[in-house]
């Protein structure tokens, strides 16, 4: 089986282009593939599908532990860019049909043979309910934001983001007490609100470099809190997204080819996550 590894940001995914649906992919064949020491290594495994919906291509995502998530800003750019390396599709637009419904991606830029600059129509933004029962410490406020995936945005009054540890305890506690699970971000605004520093507990993965959804998120919290303007970058660990704030959302940001990859099929069976 071919695959191809690709990373926004740091987050990383691997795509095996399926176009005609003949080759089928379990959750434990995520699993196996993302496993980081007897795998390749990914934050998901993308399956770039069949068109429907009027759409150019289709896209399921398995996370490392096989759990299957509706999208991903990021995800969504490493399928489209490994779908132009292959000539699958031409751009500069691409229509894909996902979980959440359909989602244009254009190309922005082609900087060199391996990176592109991706615009996503993330679709529109859901603002959900503040959820005063996850504020407390240096949690300041808290609030549910629907990307087509579900996030909690919690807002950060500390001067320093919590480290790895912190962040782990505070994502499993949430995505563990959240019916279905979410995604958890940690913002905290600065320069005036036209930035946001932000970690992220990704729902079925953990702690993550990078989140696409999870910025868009953070950027709609900020702008709902008066606390960002409209147009926002948010810097994570990986780097940095532009995050336009409207009906639909609109996420900007590089995406980087890694490798081309033979893996047997099926593939061996290693060690959990």
């Amino acid at each position: 089986m071919r695959l191809t590894k690709h990373h926004g940001l740091g987050n990383d995914f691997l795509v095996l282009l399926d176009l005609d649906g003949t080759q089928a992919v379990t959750p434990e064949d995520a699993i196996a593939l993302c496993q980081r020491h007897t795998g390749v290594g990914a934050d998901g495994l993308l399956i770039g599908g069949p068109p429907r919906d009027g759409a150019d291509l289709s896209m399921v995502l398995l996370n490392a532990d096989g759990s299957r998530a509706e999208m991903s800003g990021n995800g969504i750019r490493c399928l489209v860019q490994a779908a132009l390396q292959a000539g699958v599709v031409t751009g500069p637009e691409v229509a894909v049909a996902t979980d959440a419904g359909r989602r244009t991606v254009t190309v922005v830029d082609q900087r060199d043979a391996r990176t592109h600059r991706l615009s996503v129509d993330m679709g529109p933004a859901k603002v959900g309910e503040e959820r005063p029962a996850w504020v407390g410490g240096d949690v300041v406020r808290a609030l549910e934001v629907d990307l087509g995936n579900p996030h909690v945005v919690l807002l950060w009054g500390d001067d320093e983001l919590p480290h790895r540890d912190e962040l782990i305890a505070i994502g499993d506690r949430i995505d563990g007490h959240t019916p279905g699970g979410a995604n958890v971000e940690i913002i905290r605004p600065v320069a005036d609100g036209a930035a946001i520093d932000m970690v992220v507990f990704e729902r079925g993965v953990g702690p993550t470099l990078a989140c696409g959804t999870g910025a868009c998120a953070s950027a709609v919290a900020a702008h709902h809190w008066g606390l960002a303007g409209a147009t926002a970058a948010v810097h994570m660990p990986g780097g940095t997204v532009e995050v336009v704030v409207g009906d639909p959302v609109v996420l900007i940001g590089d995406t980087e080819s890694i490798a081309a990859i033979e893996a047997p099929w099926p593939p061996p069976r290693g060690g959990g996550r």
